[in-house]
This record gives C-alpha cells, structure tokens and sequence, in this order.
C-alpha cells in the first residue's frame, strides 16, 4: 500500500498502469525478469555501454535545438563532454557506474567519451541533421486501446512531412542486430507506430532504426492491419501479465540472455531465491521507468 501523505500537503497524482515497450520485452524475454524490475523495481547498476547511450541520445536531442547550419559532427562532440558533466551532477549513481576505482579514471573517462564521440561521428554518415526539422525529439507518447490498457513510451525522433506523413526514428548505440535482438528491436517500433494511429489516425510511412556503431540502419514499413492485431497480442500479454501480478507467478525464462541480466543470484533457474513477492505495485509504480531505457 502506499502511504498516505502527511496532513497539510497535497499527494501526487498516482499514474495509471501502463504497458511500455521495454517492460513488455521484459516479460517476453522472462516474466521472472518483468518482476524484478516493474514489481520489486530492484536497483541495477548500469553499464558503460547503457551510460554512454544516455549520453549519445541526450547530444542528439541537442543537436537538434541548434539553427541548422550548427548540426555538425564538430559541434556534436562539442556537446559531450557538457552533457556528460550535467548528467554526471543530476545522476552521480551513473558517474559511480563507469569506473569501480579512481586509479586511471581520468584517461580512462577521456576515452570513454571518445567513444561516445565515434558513435556520433558515425550517425553523421547515416543522415545529415541540417536538412531535417523534426517534430519532436524524446518525445512521451500515450495512448489507450479500446481494452483500456495505456500504452506509454519515449520516441528518441518524430518527422513530420509537409505531406503529412510520419517517420518514427530510434537511435542504437550498439551495432545491427541479429535475428532475436532484431525482433525485439521492431517490436519497439510498432509499439510506437501503434501508439501514433490511435493517436494521430496516421500509419507511420517508416519505421527507421540507426545503429550507431556500425553505421548500419534498418527501415520497416507497417500498415494499419498488422498494427491493429499488434494491438491484440499486447492486450493478450497485459492480460498475462495481471494474471501473474494476482498470483506472483512469474517464472524464468532462460536463455542465452540470461548472460546479460543483473539478477541471477535471485533467479531459480541458477539457484537462487527471489525476494518475498510484494503484491501488485501501486499504479504509480507499475508506470514507473527506468531512464536507461531511452538508450537501449
């Protein structure tokens, strides 16, 4: 439950549960894994990788509140450093996540913001910011299906045509997928296509996904059917996903992903115990993101 606010001030609004991409890949990945991080929202320490993604997201969306003649690859590596120091201020956990000692942490810093830099010059070859003017960038996007199930997520990039149509664009730090990473990677995407037609009545025309590391991008066109039985499998997986917070069932999944996840230790699949099941969370909590998402 949660705790009523003192007398004399005035309680936050509590959010209603909603479903977001990366907490829907969560629980089709591992329900177990779902659990862990919407339900008992434990703590993970993020990776140099996840950080610099932070980053490499956050000068982009800079980027594009400079006149255009200013989007430059000069400029860009101009941002991160700034960047790098605002988010280091705000978020000292993420400054504590990049070294475990002090020893060497300066060059050591110099060259982890060199590579952000690389991945920056690199989405330079993939497009030239000077000749676009999107609509919104990080953009928060809601919408409701007819279930009355919230669908909730952040765009990194929203283009508007003058003709009027619409392309979602997603930026990757790491490098082009494979299959399995490539299908979660489009699940993302017609997520937030399918949140833009309840939205907006628009299909998006495209679908791109820019992998930054190795210059690579993926372009995906939908159409209003498949959206619409999308709808259907995420209306099917909430209901899953209910089922499980009324009982606490939420077994593992294991895979090769398993390499990947901070909770091992608490997994039966290797041994361990998960903590106590806390109930179904408050609909503030279930709503509840992880920054680091946005630089997956």
């Amino acid at each position: 439950m949660a705790e009523s606010a003192p007398d004399g001030e005035a309680q936050a609004p509590r959010r209603r549960p909603a479903l977001s991409p990366s907490r829907a890949g969560d629980f089709k990945q591992c329900p177990l894994l779902y659990r862990f991080r919407a339900v008992d929202r434990l703590p993970e320490r993020p990776s140099r990788a996840q950080v610099r993604g932070t980053v490499v997201h956050s000068v982009l969306e800079r980027l594009y509140q400079l006149p255009a003649a200013q989007r430059l690859p000069e400029r860009a590596r101009e941002l991160v450093e700034p960047v790098w120091a605002e988010l280091a201020e705000t978020e000292p956990e993420l400054a504590d996540a990049l070294f475990e000692s002090a020893e060497d942490a300066e060059a050591e810093l110099a060259e982890w913001l060199g590579s952000a830099s690389a991945l920056l010059d690199t989405y330079f070859t993939l497009e030239d910011p000077r000749r676009l003017e999107p609509e919104a960038c990080e953009q928060l996007v809601e919408a409701e299906l007819e279930s009355g199930l919230l669908l909730r997520g952040y765009v990194d990039r929203l283009d508007v045509a003058p003709t009027g149509q619409v392309r979602v664009v997603d930026y990757k730090t790491g490098a082009a997928p494979r299959q399995v990473a490539e299908a979660r990677a489009l699940f993302q995407m017609k997520f937030y296509a399918l949140v833009l037609l309840l939205t907006r009545g628009v299909v998006p025309s495209q679908l791109r996904l820019m992998y930054l590391a190795d210059g690579e991008a993926l372009t995906y066109r939908p159409d209003e059917p498949e959206l619409r039985r999308f709808a259907r499998t995420l209306d099917a997986m909430w209901a899953a996903i209910l089922r499980a917070g009324r009982t606490g069932d939420f077994r593992p999944n294991p895979s090769k992903l398993c390499s990947w996840c901070s909770h091992q230790e608490l997994c039966p699949a290797f041994g361990g115990t998960p903590p106590e099941y806390p109930g179904w969370p408050e609909p503030d909590a279930a709503a509840a993101e992880n920054r680091l998402d946005r630089a997956e």
